[in-house]
């Protein structure tokens, strides 16, 4: 059986109400992959925005595997310590990672953030030698769009981060950088800017899905 970690912040791990892409994922591989898999991490819950806390259920429709490893107002900085023994205890085959919004606003630079993204790739793998990852590159959010700077460093960020996977991917552990969800427009798939609607869901699954059935031949084209 394979195992998916979905690993990510506030766009991976959604919140109350929503479907969240994790699920829109799970059902394109449950049509297309056509062999036993199912999705790991040491997480189930989205985030109850009433609480500000990682404690809700309430999942648009809960009937999917729904672990995970991500959080609100987390970003690579804050993986890097958990992936290796979360890799580990959870056997996970395949990382589907969505990370750097946060890190960017909020606690690291550009490069700093890069370097963060080396040490999770290096924690990764000393968990799980043949582990393979998919990594997304950072969306715009509204910020970028009247922060001059700060998509600069997006901008930066995502160039640092084609790089590290250019550098890092090997034939027993590959390392793939995704597309950018296709056609994703900020102010059409999402409900605030940031966090993906049903649509912008759609669109990272598609993104992840796209990727996988390119390099590795897994499953099909999304909405196939």
């Amino acid at each position: 059986m394979l195992r998916f970690m979905p690993v990510g912040d506030s766009m991976t791990i959604g919140s109350a109400g929503e479907h969240t892409w994790r699920y829109r994922m799970w059902r394109h591989l449950r049509d297309t992959y056509g062999r036993p898999f199912t999705f790991v991490g040491p997480r189930e819950t989205l985030h109850d925005k009433a609480t500000d806390a990682p404690t809700s259920y309430e999942y648009a429709d809960p009937a999917f595997p729904r672990a995970h490893l991500a959080g609100w107002g987390e970003g690579w900085q804050h993986m890097v310590p958990l992936i290796g023994e979360t890799v580990r205890s959870c056997r996970a085959d395949v990382l589907l990672v969505s990370l750097g919004l946060i890190d960017l606003g909020f606690y690291t630079d550009a490069d700093q953030t890069a370097r963060n993204v080396r040490r999770f790739v290096a924690e990764a793998r000393a968990a799980q030698p043949r582990v393979r990852m998919v990594v997304l590159p950072v969306t715009p959010n509204v910020r970028a769009a009247t922060d001059a700077p700060f998509a600069a460093q997006v901008a930066r960020f995502n160039e640092l981060l084609a790089k590290a996977v250019a550098d890092l991917d090997e034939p027993r552990s590959p390392l793939l950088l995704a597309s950018p969800p296709a056609s994703y427009d900020i102010h059409l798939d999402t409900y605030d800017g940031t966090h993906p609607n049903a649509s912008g869901e759609h669109r990272i699954a598609g993104a992840f899905a796209d990727a996988m059935h390119q390099a590795w031949g897994l499953g099909e084209p999304y909405g196939a």
